[in-house]
């Protein structure tokens, strides 16, 4: 990883992956300029993707969420560069890779600060060919060896440490090779011993349920069986 200090921005990045201007890229103008944009997706804020010179990438802007987040969108409290969200996010991403979990590469990483806050950015390989579950199971069930394989997944980041905060339906993917991955590992930390765990499939079996009302996905609770250790 690269590290550049510009004036009131830090910019972290691979080299490897990155061939562009690293303070040009975390604006969507820049890829709209080169008509490299691939499409986009809405959440809390537009993610957007882009073809780089080595792979498709998402873009996304870091918004706070709940009724905070009506009232200061994207501003967050600095106490230092590597305490930025878009810095631990990609670094933790790296530590799960040499894990050998299945997450997506990142890129780079931006955190500019505006007086006492900072905004961040985060660059990072959009997953080939991959659909999330939820448009996965409004098509049809999941096979037992499928959910086998996403509990596997899941143990692989426990086996690290690794406690996702958020772990959803919407940030599990399956590529067409029947890979599984995980996504979005905003305000997700290490976290030693194991009591922490059961509270990430706990959230993760009322994704699934909340979905059946919503989404009409074809799931059913023992299907969740398959998942748990």
């Amino acid at each position: 990883m690269r590290e550049i200090q510009e004036n009131n921005a830090v910019y972290w990045f691979d080299e490897t992956l990155l061939k562009e201007p690293v303070q040009r890229v975390f604006e969507p103008e820049y890829w709209q300029a080169q008509q490299r944009v691939l499409g986009s997706a809405q959440g809390r804020g537009t993610t957007w993707f882009v073809q780089t010179e080595t792979v498709a990438a998402a873009l996304r802007h870091y918004r706070r969420g709940g009724l905070f987040g009506k009232l200061v969108k994207d501003q967050y409290w600095f106490s230092g560069w590597e305490q930025a969200r878009s810095y631990q996010e990609f670094q933790l991403l790296n530590i799960l890779i040499e894990a050998g979990v299945n997450v997506p590469r990142p890129i780079a990483a931006r955190a500019m600060k505006i007086g006492p806050y900072y905004r961040a950015d985060l660059l990072s390989e959009k997953v080939p060919n991959a659909r999330d579950l939820v448009a996965i199971l409004q098509e049809g069930p999941l096979s037992s060896e499928m959910y086998q394989k996403i509990g596997a997944e899941i143990r692989k980041m426990h086996d690290a440490q690794v406690n996702h905060t958020d772990l959803n339906i919407h940030n599990i993917l399956i590529d067409n090779t029947d890979k599984v991955w995980i996504i979005d590992f905003d305000k997700c930390f290490i976290q030693q011993g194991d009591d922490w765990k059961l509270a990430n499939y706990e959230r993760l079996k009322r994704s699934f349920e909340k979905e059946v009302q919503r989404a009409s996905i074809h799931y059913h609770a023992n299907d969740f069986l398959q998942i748990c250790p």
